[in-house]
């Protein structure tokens, strides 16, 4: 499959900022116009909640991007995110109870709708691995439980923080590994579906263990990047093991902002976007970004410098969620994200911190190569570095040091092109096969006059694997005058 080189293709949208923007669609953003205003606002990635949504609604939406992808003659990513194991207590024979602060209440296998003193609890994984002393967390952590005693089939409990419960809320185990896989049978099936529909990446969600990247990246079998959603405390104990494994990685602050206590939060967050940059995995911070915009046509200070913090850490992408889905202003919402993120990106503030924070090269030649490539860029003032990339390995590594200049990441596949659409920095541009470094230079002084990233007589930094459509391997620079 190849974009179409179509007469739109001189209107080719170029941002004007190095972070990336998630939209999420929905019931607010559905139609094929919506979405394409959203997208000139600033969005770079669509998500599709795989939580809400018939493969009908979500297929719609995935041929309306593909659409707007070869009218605008420019790549974009997909992000599909499946549900992961979803933890609710039962019924409620009134359909709501009020727990009292320091009550006893009781979770069970029975299945009889429950009442102010228990309540079916229809998954024995949690009674099995909660120990005493062990705390549960119902509807969004607002009631807090503590296990007081544990048989073959209940638990008895604490009420710590009481409040109204009703039918079927959210339990959360923040202190145990539960044993539960991070794929459910419902996520296999989407699973399976959004593949065949060609997404671009997977939201893994319930990550634990090492061993669920695992098995999802078997599934995907390389069709799409795994972007695993950092979202359980157990995950940030085999932090590192886990991005090592993924492809891509989300601070998923709904859930960790449950499971974890508020002060822990903003230290996880930057805990694992620096280990994603060490590491060269792009990092999307997620979730709240600017919620007050769901019902409000500006954002609150707070989210403002929000924003704005992920920016400065260093993130390859922000996202919107319920903003974009279900909200009333979901183009302001991406404007002001697409206006915060270009300030910052212009303060010189920014540059010293991302610079500051550069991590050193790993020992291998790809990772020279990608350092020496910014380092000429920098001295020469460069007007951009083209990376020729297979795989998007090539892209990956020079986006991990953040140069002063933009990123042309030139590909043949657009499978390649739309995955790095997520990426820090990287303009994507669906080229030409070449054979030859000569070939490469001269395709490449060609794209970066095509998309207006170098003038006449201006230079560029190639950098590439040679021989060329074999990935893994950057082992090539090269300076050309355009």
């Amino acid at each position: 499959m190849s974009l179409s080189r179509t007469p739109i293709a001189s209107q080719r949208l170029r941002r004007r900022r190095r972070t990336k923007i998630i939209a999420t669609l929905g019931p607010a953003s559905s139609t094929t116009e919506v979405i394409t205003r959203l997208f000139q606002t600033g969005a770079d990635v669509f998500r599709l909640n795989f939580s809400h949504g018939s493969h009908e609604d979500h297929a719609a939406r995935i041929a309306s991007i593909r659409e707007i992808e070869k009218r605008f003659d420019r790549p974009i990513g997909i992000l599909a995110d499946v549900q992961g194991p979803k933890l609710r207590v039962g019924r409620f024979a009134g359909g709501k109870v009020h727990l009292q602060t320091g009550q006893a209440f009781r979770l069970d296998l029975n299945p009889t709708p429950g009442d102010a003193r228990r309540v079916n609890l229809p998954h024995p994984e949690i009674i099995a691995a909660a120990a005493i002393n062990s705390h549960l967390l119902l509807d969004d952590g607002k009631l807090r439980l503590r296990v007081t005693h544990k048989r073959d089939d209940h638990l008895e409990t604490e009420v710590i923080f009481g409040g109204p419960l009703s039918d079927r809320k959210g339990v959360n185990v923040p202190d145990v590994v539960l044993p539960i896989p991070a794929l459910t049978e419902k996520d296999r099936i989407d699973l399976e579906f959004a593949l065949n529909a060609g997404v671009d990446y997977i939201g893994l969600s319930f990550v634990q263990r090492p061993e669920d990247v695992i098995e999802a990246k078997e599934i995907a079998a390389g069709r799409a990047w795994i972007m695993v959603k950092m979202e359980k405390p157990q995950a940030l104990e085999n932090l590192d093991e886990i991005i090592r494994l993924s492809d891509a990685v989300m601070v998923a602050r709904g859930d960790l902002g449950v499971e974890l206590p508020p002060e822990e939060v903003p230290l996880a967050q930057k805990r694992i976007v620096r280990t994603a940059r060490q590491m060269g995995k792009p990092v999307v911070v997620a979730t709240q970004m600017l919620e007050s915009m769901i019902t409000a046509p500006a954002p609150t200070r707070a989210e403002a410098s929000d924003v704005a913090t992920a920016v400065f850490d260093g993130a390859d992408a922000v996202m919107l969620s319920a903003e974009t889905a279900a909200g009333q202003y979901p183009y302001e919402a991406v404007n002001i994200m697409d206006r915060i993120v270009a300030r910052v990106e212009q303060d010189a503030g920014w540059r010293q911190i991302t610079d500051a924070s550069r991590p050193e090269p790993e020992g291998s030649a790809s990772d020279a190569i990608a350092t020496a490539a910014r380092q000429v860029a920098h001295t020469i003032k460069a007007a951009a570095i083209a990376a020729f990339t297979d795989s998007g390995m090539t892209a990956l590594r020079v986006a991990r040091e953040r140069p002063d200049c933009p990123i042309l990441g030139l590909t043949p596949k657009p499978e390649t092109a739309r995955r790095l659409a997520v990426v820090w920095g990287v303009h994507a541009v669906i080229a030409r096969e070449v054979d030859s470094f000569t070939e490469a230079t001269d395709e490449a002084r060609e794209e970066a006059r095509k998309e207006n990233m170098a003038q006449p007589a201006e230079q560029i930094v190639v950098t590439a694997g040679v021989p060329f459509r074999q990935s893994g391997g950057t082992n090539m620079v090269h300076v050309a005058k355009v």
